[in-house]
Parts: structure tokens; sequence; C-alpha cells
């Protein structure tokens, strides 16, 4: 059994260089909600440097609050806006001698093309445009694997060590109690139950089925390096191995962290 392990980086955090010694693939915030040119750069660096499969982290125009304001655009802006985002982060990685992997969305622009189908066929579209060898990263069982799918591309059904879940799959939303998981054995035992057992317990009890591809851990948490060391830990002691899937160059190639 193998599993990807994802986090979203260059986001003003202090943790990038040393998470990227434990997850597979890495995020790359693209100017929009955070980071810059510089810091693409070094994430870069960095994720080569390690063997980390790198992908694009376009957001909402919303870099006064983190990507997370809620926004309708229209669909022409949603996919020149992303293809910008990639772009951007494309001319580093090929200058740096890389390859770029994936592309998964940021903050609301995730949470709302989860519900939202004209969103995320307009994000599926802007990569399909883009190179629709790469791969689209969307919430595990949503309207965005849906889209990735119509679109042609491949999708990796993502799934959170540290967030709620609600009865139907989705995310809690961080405006309501029970949004994010504090408790680190509660975060780990959920992890193992994506991961291992396909399932997830949501809010209410009940069991959710999932196709768990790849974890997110949250790089920007007070105890981030040592939950990632403590998951990278466990997942070895239940001989679960933790690659990236093969980058879009070559079927058989694997990244591994």
């Amino acid at each position: 059994m193998q599993i990807d392990l994802n986090a979203d980086l260059g986001e003003g955090c202090e943790n990038d260089e040393a998470l990227l010694g434990l997850v597979s693939s890495a995020n790359i915030a693209c100017g929009w909600h955070a980071g810059d040119a510089r810091t693409m750069r070094q994430c870069v660096r960095w994720a080569l440097q390690n063997g980390v499969a790198i992908g694009a982290h376009p957001s909402f125009p919303d870099r006064a609050n983190f990507g997370r304001s809620t926004m309708h655009l229209p669909t022409d802006e949603i996919i020149a806006g992303t293809l910008y985002q990639i772009g951007a982060l494309a001319a580093i990685v090929k200058a740096e001698g890389g390859t770029l992997s994936h592309v998964k969305p940021h903050g609301q622009l995730y949470n709302q093309a989860v519900k939202e189908p004209e969103l995320a066929a307009a994000l599926c579209e802007a990569v399909r445009l883009f190179d629709p060898k790469l791969r689209f990263f969307g919430l595990a069982a949503s309207g965005m694997i849906t889209a990735a799918r119509q679109a042609g591309l491949e999708p990796v059904e993502e799934v959170f060590a540290d967030r709620g879940y609600m009865p139907d799959g989705s995310l809690v939303p961080r405006s309501q109690p029970g949004a994010l998981i504090e408790d680190e054995a509660q975060s780990l035992a959920q992890t193992l139950s994506l991961v291992r057992d396909r399932r997830v317990t949501a809010i209410d009890g009940s069991v959710v089925p999932v196709n768990a591809q790849s974890v997110c851990l949250h790089g920007d948490g007070a105890h981030a390096l040592a939950f990632a060391r403590r998951i990278r830990e466990r997942l070895a002691a239940e001989g679960i191995t933790v690659c990236a899937m093969a980058p879009p160059s070559s079927d058989k190639a694997t990244a591994s962290a």
C-alpha cells in the first residue's frame, strides 16, 4: 500500500524547507493569495533537492484575505487567472530543470469548486489548456473529481488529516465548530482510517467511504513539523509507503520522499 503526502507551501511559513523532507508532493503558492517569484523559486529548488513532485497552487485574487473570501467571477476570468498562475510557476520550474506535475486550487477557490460545477469545470479547462498531462487535485468523491475526468484530466482524490468531515464527504466549513482537528492522536487516527480503511467518520458519527490518493498536511500549524514526522512514522509502521505518483513525462518513474 502506498499514499502521497502533500503540503501547501510558499505561503510565508518557516517550515517549508523541513516539510519538503517529509512530503512527496508540494503545492506552491503562485502569488495571488501568498508568495511571490522569489519564494516560488526557492520552494521549487528545495522540492527538486528532495525529489518532491511540484504542483501549482492557484487562488482567487485575494491576497488580503489569504484566498479565503467567497468570489463569483466570470468563467473566462477564472480560466485566465488560473492560466496566469500556473504559467508563472511552470516557468520557474522549467528554468530550474524540473517538471510541473499537478495543480491544486487553494482555499475558497477549492471549497467553492467542490460545490459549484461550473467553477470546477473552468478550473479543469484551464489546466487542460495549459497541459492536459497535469494531474488535478480535488476533494475525494467531490464534483472536482468528476469535472477533472470530464475534461480528460487525471484526478487525484485528496483527503485531509486535520479537517473535520460532513456526512456528505465535504469538509466542515472553517466557520463552524469541528472544522479543524487539533488533537494529534485524533488526526493520526483519521489519517490511518482514510488511507488504510478508505473511510472517515463525519462530525455526526456517520461513516463516509473515500478513495484516498493523497493526504494534505497543513504546514502552518504550531506543531506542523512534529505532526508530519509522526504521520510518516505511523505510516511506515503500518507498512504504507509514502511516494508521489509518476510524473507526467513518464508512466513508470516515481518521485519519492
